[in-house]
């Protein structure tokens, strides 16, 4: 069944609302479901690694039907942030061994002597969700310091644009991301809007630590919680100007997807 003129209209309300604010501090977004397209913003980030496998149509089979993408843009056309999602089909197994059977996906490169033996364990999660589950990943978004985006709260509603998407077009039952330890200490799955954050390890084939990252997911119940709740609202910086462009090195905070391929 579609989506009833009602809802659609409270949709298109909410988002051109996020929208508005988002371009008020300089980010024009963008979003699609070409990801040849979102491969060739990618190619325009020599700051970054490359595209990782789960939304590289070279690698992967990705299209509207499993996937979508967010891009924000400043006042010259350069890409300052990025984030995707794919549905994957999880019936009958747990992301447990969903982990297990694609694990090269989501490792990243060079972090373990050998990744056919590296495997991700740890968080409980992993065995109970299952289902139609949706993967949010590759979340990027330049840093510019006080009165930069992030201060803003810029993280938060660009993460609320691509969750609110993803509940009308595919009503998932859970979604799931890894954030690398670092940020998770800093309540970076707050700022996603997950509630629920646990403690993970990639193992190598001697058992030791090659990587530390934390599940943080959401089931049916969280999303719609979430999603009920109203945008939070930009902190405004005054006189400070948000998004310049910038020949120098900026650094980048990065999660799920950007532990896979970084």
């Amino acid at each position: 069944m579609g989506m009833s003129p009602s809802r659609l209209f409270e949709l298109t309300t909410q988002l051109s609302g996020i929208l508005r604010d988002l371009e008020e501090t300089g980010i024009r977004v963008e979003i699609g479901d070409d990801f040849a397209k979102y491969r060739a913003y990618r190619s325009q980030q020599p700051d970054r690694g490359p595209i990782y496998p789960m939304f590289d149509v070279a690698s992967s089979f990705v299209d509207r039907a499993n996937g979508f993408w967010v891009c924000g843009f400043n006042s010259n056309r350069e890409v300052i942030h990025t984030q995707a999602v794919r549905l994957l089909d999880l019936s009958g197994i747990s992301l447990a061994a969903h982990l297990k059977d694609h694990r090269h996906k989501y490792i990243t490169p060079d972090t373990t002597p050998d990744p056919d033996l590296t495997f991700y364990s740890g968080p409980e999660a992993l065995h109970t969700i299952t289902g139609k589950v949706c993967y949010q990943g590759d979340f990027w978004l330049r840093a510019r310091g006080l009165g930069g985006p992030r201060s803003q709260g810029a993280t938060s509603l660009l993460s609320r644009v691509l969750l609110q998407i993803m509940v009308e077009a595919w009503n998932p039952s859970f979604v799931f991301a890894l954030v690398p330890k670092q940020l998770a200490a800093k309540g970076a799955h707050l700022r996603y809007g997950y509630c629920h954050c646990e403690p993970g390890q990639w193992l190598g084939p001697d058992k030791q630590i090659t990587e530390e990252d934390y599940l943080i997911w959401m089931g049916a119940n969280d999303m719609a919680n979430l999603l009920a709740r109203a945008p939070q609202n930009l902190q405004r910086a005054g006189s400070v100007s948000v998004v310049q462009p910038s020949t120098t090195s900026v650094d980048a905070e990065s999660y799920s997807e950007t532990r896979v391929n970084g």
